[in-house]
């Protein structure tokens, strides 16, 4: 295939960038500012210095327009929020004292004042700070840092696009505030936002930017007339400013549907697209609406959301695709690439073959400029890269690590039987009851125990060599008992083993299973400081032998009480994972899925009666668009009673999910076939307990009564609070009382403090519902 040169030259850009750092500087330098050992001087001083690598990286790879205002110290949406003053009641005075430490509060809470909602990114494993919006919200607008920023990148000589979360997006994921009635519609907000936007939009033509990148990602969505509207009114008025920088509208993981048309018409000087995976379909609704004559198209063919190396060949094609529907086209990744870990280059432990399948952040960049240079010059100028890219292609459909004929054999004889359990709930309530004997409103915790410093420099010397296998186990071992012991002595009825020996829920495991990679540097930021390493799925999944059933054993023998056994399940495995793009996800879920079964079956045969298979990634995974979400709870939702349904009546099946909106997916809650299910609900006010009320669900269920994502500790009080909410909705004989979430980041002292509290509000809340 040969291209000709473009008759402008193509631009390379990228909507965002990690933000952590080689090392993870950014983490470390926030962590100790909150423990007071690093002031807010040295704090800012890094993430400047942060800020600057990162753009010096983006020119040096060949980037012609860096972006700007992408950084964060905790989450964008929560910068926003700082951005156009709509600062919640409750944390104003702290705000006003200090606003870096009132930054911080909104995030993560103070022991009197609790935080944000945090829930997910669209369909990513990102979390960000839920606005919270009222009929009396007064919006006021700081843009200082988006202009420091700006001009920062400004002072290096490279051409910078500040990058903001658009008004209409910011307004659709936002919630009414504590007090207002649940019916008040953040929309209508909007007319009163837009000049706050018009401002910013002001300050930063004045301080020198040419564009600004407004995002848009709520618009892929199934929108409303009356919210296409709303978007259509919002870039009508921003585009009509006479003092306004030139307006890129971006959208992002998925096709943009009914608010293409919107957007095209709109007075906007560009538009950002996706064109991967189904946002592909863009191309052709962009040709539908005659394209976008006379404005600059920004086209996304990289995908910033997976790990394999692009298929240079093919966006080429869809780029010359393009050339005939805008003014102009550039190239970019489909989305900001803080999804996806740094650079493929840091890893050592991987084959330099199998090495060469990868792109992370950095490889993605240099894809995206060797298109805009083939897009630019033709194909000619990049034909070494379109021969080794072909090369790369080849040797991975042809590696025998991505076949294996038992697993796709044990996969295609599965039957819809293998999916469903027996006998009915009822009666496996029955017999559950009878065998465990727990009191009403039994306490649990969600698995994970804190990862304490000393537990992690022993996984660190193990690694390192510097301790052996044996003196590491010890090591577990008397965490295990510490563990057992303080739960017993709390009170709690059903334990864990706290998980002392995981690195993480889904890298555990994927590390003992067939077909994963697993990376030593690919850390991804998951909400504030947290960061995880997707693993990353390259080939078929089985399970040579127990990943679980020693350290479940063990802890078992330390105590009469019932210990959880404590599995990720197949769709998280999947959407913490970087998924193979080469067979179709159902097909995936399936092997894991068989992979996970067995592993029940072994920790039942070793009498554990009680077995956690977390899926807190289900509505995550939930495609964005309607008409894509029946095929998707399908497999889902079969993949999970694969892993589950050998079992017997009296083995008790729990699950696990947190921080997502639960209302779309309560029918596939239910479909699950779970005995217990818990969920995040301290946030949120116990919003849950009352979706799964209005649908009718049957079985038992423990929405959270203690925030483990702040440091704050729970009063017995408040807990008890919760509690009698979630009793407004759930019958006490089918309620549970638990954390939100693992326990795996906060630090022992405030664990303690809170457990013995949710155990405390238990049994008041017991001793009332059994009267006098």
């Amino acid at each position: 295939m040969t291209t000709k040169p473009a008759a402008a030259a193509a631009r390379a850009t990228v909507y965002g960038y990690p933000r952590q750092g080689q090392h993870r500087e950014l983490k470390k330098a926030v962590e100790g500012y909150w423990k007071g050992r690093v002031t807010a001087d040295s704090l800012r001083s890094t993430a400047a210095r942060l800020r600057r690598a990162t753009w010096q990286r983006l020119a040096d790879t060949g980037v012609h327009e860096v972006p700007s205002g992408d950084f964060s110290y905790y989450d964008h949406v929560l910068d926003t929020t700082v951005m156009v003053g709509a600062i919640p009641e409750r944390h104003r005075e702290a705000v006003a004292a200090d606003a870096l430490d009132g930054y911080f509060a909104m995030a993560r809470g103070t022991q009197d004042v609790a935080p944000l909602e945090m829930t997910k990114w669209f369909d990513t494993n990102y979390h960000y700070l839920v606005p919270e919006l009222g009929p009396d919200t007064v919006f006021t607008a700081d843009s200082s840092r988006q202009v420091a920023e700006f001009g920062e990148a400004s002072a290096l000589g490279l051409a910078a696009r500040p990058v903001l979360v658009g008004p209409v997006t910011y307004l659709l994921l936002a919630k009414p505030a504590p007090g207002v009635p649940a019916g008040f519609d953040p929309l209508t907000l909007l007319d009163r936002l837009l000049p706050v936007y018009a401002e910013v939009l002001a300050d930063l033509r004045a301080a020198g930017a040419e564009w600004v990148q407004l995002d848009e990602p709520a618009l892929v969505q199934d929108r409303s007339p009356g919210e296409l509207n709303a978007a259509a009114r919002a870039y009508r008025d921003l585009g009509a400013l006479t003092d306004r920088p030139k307006l890129l509208v971006a959208s992002y993981f998925d096709r943009l549907g009914e608010a293409l048309p919107v957007l095209a018409k709109a007075p906007v000087d560009g538009l950002a697209l996706d064109f991967t995976g189904p946002a592909a379909a863009n191309l052709d609704a962009l040709a539908a609406v005659g394209g976008l004559p006379g404005k600059r198209l920004v086209a996304g063919v990289v995908d910033g959301r997976n790990v394999w190396v692009n298929d240079l060949e093919a966006s080429l094609a869809a780029l010359g695709t393009l050339l005939g529907l805008a003014d102009r086209v550039d190239v970019a990744a489909s989305c900001s690439l803080l999804h996806v870990p740094l650079d493929a280059a840091a890893e050592r432990d991987i084959a330099p073959q199998i090495l060469r399948w990868l792109a992370f952040a950095q490889q993605k960049t240099a894809e995206v400029v060797t298109l805009a240079k083939g897009l630019a010059q033709g194909t000619g100028a990049i034909a070494a890269e379109l021969a080794a890219n072909r090369a790369d292609l080849d040797s991975r459909a042809r590696s025998p690590i991505t076949y294996d004929s038992a697993v796709r054999a044990r996969a295609a004889a599965v039957t819809a039987a293998d999916a469903r359990r027996s006998p009915a709930y009822a009666e496996r309530a029955a017999a559950q009851r009878a065998h465990l004997g727990l009191p009403l409103l039994p306490t649990t915790t969600i698995g994970s125990f804190p990862q304490t410093a000393e537990l992690r420099a022993a996984r660190a010397d193990l690694r390192a060599g510097r301790t052996d296998q044996a003196d590491y186990e010890e090591r577990v071992r008397a965490e295990v008992q510490e563990v057992v012991s303080f739960q017993e002595k709390a009170g709690l009825d059903v334990l864990v083993h706290g998980e002392a020996e995981r690195n993480d829920m889904v890298q555990y495991f994927a590390e003992q299973l067939t077909g994963y990679l697993a990376t030593r540097h690919g850390w991804v930021q998951s909400y504030g400081t947290r960061y995880v390493r997707p693993p990353v799925l390259a080939g078929d999944v089985s399970r040579p032998e127990p990943m679980t059933v020693r350290w479940t054993a063990y802890a078992q023998s330390l105590t009469e009480r019932p210990v959880k056994g404590m599995l990720t399940g197949p769709v998280t495995m999947l959407a913490w994972s970087f998924v193979r793009d080469d067979q179709p996800l159902a097909d995936t879920a399936r092997q894991v899925a068989l992979a996970l079964r067995d592993e029940v079956a072994d920790l039942e045969a070793a009498g554990t009666s009680v077995i956690q298979v977390d899926e807190p990634a289900l509505r995550e995974t939930l495609p964005l668009r309607a008409a894509d979400r029946a095929a998707y709870l399908a497999w889902a939702t079969e993949a999970f009673r694969l892993t589950t349904s050998g079992v017997r009546p009296a083995t008790q099946i729990h699950t696990h999910m947190c921080y997502a909106e639960f209302g779309d997916v309560v029918q596939a809650i239910d479909d699950l076939d779970a005995d217990v299910i818990s969920l995040e609900a301290a946030r949120s006010h116990m919003q849950v307990a009352r979706e799964l009320a209005a649908h009718g669900y049957p079985r038992e269920a423990g929405p959270g009564v203690y925030d483990i994502h702040s440091p704050r500790v729970p009063s017995a009080e408040e807990a008890a609070a919760l509690l009698r909410t979630g009793l407004e909705a759930i019958p006490a004989e089918r309620l549970w009382v638990n954390p939100d979430c693992g326990l795996k980041t906060r630090a022992w002292p405030e664990t303690r403090a809170s457990l013995e509290n949710l155990v405390a509000a238990a049994r008041a809340v017991r001793a009332e519902l059994a009267g006098p």
